[in-house]
Formats: structure tokens, C-alpha cells, sequence
């Protein structure tokens, strides 16, 4: 029986382990996928160094940003989430969040099924001892199962969409959940102008996004120059503002608002992670205007504020938590229609499936060497 390579931490801090485990049996409503490019998000690097705030299975595998190929399909396993056929051959791609479809959010909240109570992530709550030990893209091959994991979402990528440009979905649609939350809410329309805080992948795809929905203005506050603001350039942000070189809130809030006209802007995005990042925002923002914060996956912290600012200047204040089923559409969309308008793949570094491979790619991104670090089990069907 052939054997898949899987890679696994034992907890916090640790080095990657790559195990070998047998090929599974496929039942009728499930699946194989072989994966092409899988991500190295923010939150991976947050779980390994300890910052996650729920108990996690040790080992797992981590990888939640994946492109893949169907090598193996059941007998009932024929369509995606969206209706289109699928078979062997065909590209795809699976969000992470699988909601259980009957909690309170669930049932009575379809759009807010981000927030199940009992949900499954790949990458994240399936432990590696859970046969057939595939739950996470930094693997040759994951596994679905719709009937063992009903919450289970697949999506059919076009037949001519690189499976690196299919890695980046997962991203892509949590800013583009974003802007639509403050669209929803009356803060966010055509020709606004947009400051994005962060540099990193979601900082740079969130520069991506809001001038495809619409943005006149894009602005993106963050470090280092290279690789990190050099490509929000090459993105379209019209300005960077280097927090390493205007180095205090003060100077990079007048930065800020001498670029976008004096009255500040009219929706500030923080993609950063850093608790510092609301407070100084806040003040980005012109009176009446909309935040909206995506960064903070962890608990890293409070943060020191006036509630006095956010009442005097009339501002909108938005959460965003990932997405739901529905959203992913969007994102695949954005990336196959604009995937000659922007340097997509500009952002990714490759890396080998290998322990040391895998170890450099955390190392770079934590290092922020890398705008988004990918690993590519079989380099051949990246693309």
C-alpha cells in the first residue's frame, strides 16, 4: 500500500515531523485531495508559538490555505458546495471552518456560521491520531469525508486556475468578508478612501480587495520595506507608511492624514495583529468614519483607548472573523477574474515538503522575510 507523507508538531515550539501513513480507504461521500500549494497563515505561527487561546489537539497538522487536485472521489462524492460537478482531475479547494449545522448560530444565523459553537477546523482541531490521519494541507494529500465531517465545504476551482492562486482564496475572502461587513453597514462604498494597517498577506490582499470593490484610495501603514511594503506598491496602494521609519502613532497619523487630505480617511482596515493598532486607526479616520478589525485571531493583549474618541468622532467600529460557506465564491471569483491585474504570486516564496523545508518557511515568515510563505508538496501541480 502506497504510503503519504503528513507533517505534524507536538505542540508549541516545536520542530516539524514528517510521518508516513497508509492511503485510505474512500468511502462514497468522500474524498482525496493532493495538494498543490498550502499557505503558512498568521494564525499557524500564533498556534506555534503558544499564543492560541483553546486547548488544541497535539500532534496535528497544521495548513489551512489549500490548493489541490481530486485524485480519488466516492461513488456519491459528484458536486461542490456550489453545485458544479466534480470527478477526479478536478482543482479545489476547502475553507477551514467546518460549522456543525445545528447550534443556535447555525439554524438561526446562517450568515454568521463563522461563529458555530461546536465547529471542525482543517489545520487546526482534528489531531493526528483521528484515522486517516490527513486533516491539514501542510500534507501530501488531505482527506474529506462528508458524512464523517457533514460541515465539510468544497469548492471546484476553475480547470485553468493555478493551484498557487487557488492557496490564496482562503485569504483573500476574509477581506473580502471585511469590506463587506462595513459595506452592510453603511461605511464602506465606491471611491472611498481605504488605510490598510499591515504589511503581511492579509494587508496586502486587503489592498488588492478594496480596489476591486470599489476603493478610490488605498493607503497600507507597515514594515519592513522589502519585502512587505515594495509589493503593496506593486499592489496599487497609491502610498506606504513605514512604521520603521516614522516610528511614533503621532507622526504616522499626520502622515496619514496629510496624504489622504487632512480630515483622515474613510474606512481604516487593521490586518496587522498588533493590539497598538486600534488606538492609532481610530485617529486615521475622518469624523463619521468606519474601523473595521480583522487582525486580532489571538488574544495578544488590551489596549489603552478613549471610548470618548470613538463617540465624539461618530465612527463605526466593525469586527470581522474569518468567513462563512457563502463567502468563499468571492474570493475564488476576485483571484480568477483579476488574476492578470495584480502580482498574486509576487507575494508567494516556495518551499519543498520537507522537515527543514517546512521549518524555513515558519522561520521566514515569522522572520517576516517572506510575504507569504508556501509550501508546495509536489511542485509540479503549483503551477
Amino acid at each position: 500500500m502506497e504510503q503519504i507523507r503528513v507533517c505534524t508538531y507536538d505542540g508549541p515550539g516545536a520542530q516539524p515531523v514528517i510521518r508516513n501513513v497508509p492511503w485510505p480507504k474512500i468511502p462514497k461521500r468522500a474524498a482525496l485531495i493532493k495538494v498543490g500549494a498550502c499557505g503558512v497563515c498568521g494564525t499557524d505561527l500564533h498556534i506555534l508559538k503558544g499564543h492560541w487561546p483553546k486547548q488544541l489537539p497535539w500532534p496535528f497538522t497544521l495548513g489551512h490555505e489549500i490548493g489541490g487536485v481530486l485524485v480519488e472521489v466516492g461513488s456519491e462524492f459528484k458536486e461542490d458546495f456550489m453545485s458544479k460537478p466534480l470527478g477526479v482531475g478536478s482543482k479545489v479547494m476547502i475553507p477551514p471552518l467546518m460549522p456543525c449545522g445545528h447550534c443556535y448560530y447555525c439554524i438561526h444565523y446562517p450568515e454568521s456560521a463563522n461563529k458555530c459553537l461546536t465547529p471542525v477546523y482543517y489545520g487546526r482541531y482534528l489531531g493526528f491520531d483521528k484515522a486517516p490521519h490527513l486533516w491539514g494541507g501542510w500534507a501530501e494529500y488531505v482527506y474529506v469525508d462528508l458524512e464523517m465531517l457533514p460541515g465539510t465545504k468544497i469548492y471546484k476551482l476553475p480547470d485553468d486556475m493555478s493551484l498557487r492562486l487557488g492557496a490564496l482564496s482562503e485569504p483573500l475572502t476574509s477581506c473580502i468578508r471585511a469590506f463587506n461587513r462595513a459595506s452592510r453597514a453603511g461605511g464602506f462604498t465606491w471611491g472611498d478612501s481605504v488605510v490598510i494597517q499591515g504589511s503581511g498577506p492579509i494587508g496586502i490582499l486587503a489592498v488588492a480587495a478594496a480596489q476591486e470593490m470599489g476603493a478610490g484610495r488605498v493607503i497600507c501603514v507597515g514594515a519592513p520595506e522589502t519585502p512587505r511594503l515594495k509589493l503593496a506598491r506593486k499592489f496599487g496602494a497609491e502610498a506606504t507608511v513605514n512604521i520603521e521609519e516614522v516610528t511614533t502613532p503621532e507622526a504616522r497619523i499626520k502622515k496619514v492624514r496629510d496624504i489622504v487630505g487632512g480630515f483622515g480617511a474613510d474606512l481604516v482596515m487593521d490586518c496587522s495583529g498588533h493590539p497598538s493598532a486600534g488606538p492609532e486607526g481610530i485617529e486615521m479616520l475622518r469624523d463619521g468614519g468606519t474601523y473595521v478589525e480583522m487582525g486580532q485571531f489571538t488574544d495578544v493583549g488590551s489596549i489603552e483607548t478613549s471610548w470618548h474618541r470613538i463617540c465624539t468622532k461618530d465612527v463605526n467600529v466593525l469586527g470581522s472573523w474569518g468567513f462563512t460557506g457563502n463567502d468563499l465564491p468571492l474570493g475564488v471569483d476576485m483571484l480568477y477574474r483579476a488574476r492578470d491585474k495584480y502580482p498574486w504570486l509576487e507575494m508567494q516564496t516556495l518551499y519543498p515538503f520537507s522537515e527543514e523545508g517546512i521549518g524555513r518557511a515558519v522561520a521566514d515568515a515569522m522572520a517576516m522575510k517572506t510575504v507569504k510563505s508556501t509550501i508546495v508538496p509536489w511542485p509540479e501541480l503549483a503551477g
